[in-house]
């Protein structure tokens, strides 16, 4: 007998806790990566826009690192497959983007 008992399986239950957290840091991600692209500098006077710009794209990476890094726990990477990371990871590209064409 290899497989757990359908009733002692609670991956479906344990896929929604592990989720939430993963979910939560890539709406703040989403959240700083929409503030990165949304900020426009006046002019290339506008130290305040640009330094915004650098702060929203730092954070949109922090979060996607928190997430990855949270991914990597066995626990999770048995219960959440790789594509509930690839939002994250595609706003975290979008982030070094812009930070690095225009921040």
């Amino acid at each position: 007998m290899t497989t757990p008992s359908p009733v002692d399986d609670d991956r479906g239950c344990l896929r929604l806790v592990l989720a939430v957290p993963l979910t939560l840091l890539t709406l703040v991600a989403a959240y700083f990566c929409w503030t990165a692209l949304t900020i426009t500098p006046s002019g290339p006077w506008d130290d305040d826009a640009y330094a915004g710009i650098v702060l929203s794209c730092v954070l949109t990476l922090a979060s996607t690192a928190t997430a990855a890094a949270l991914w990597l726990a066995p626990s999770i990477r048995r219960a959440l497959p790789w594509w509930w990371l690839l939002p994250a990871l595609l706003l975290g590209t979008v982030a070094g983007a812009r930070w690095a064409v225009g921040g």
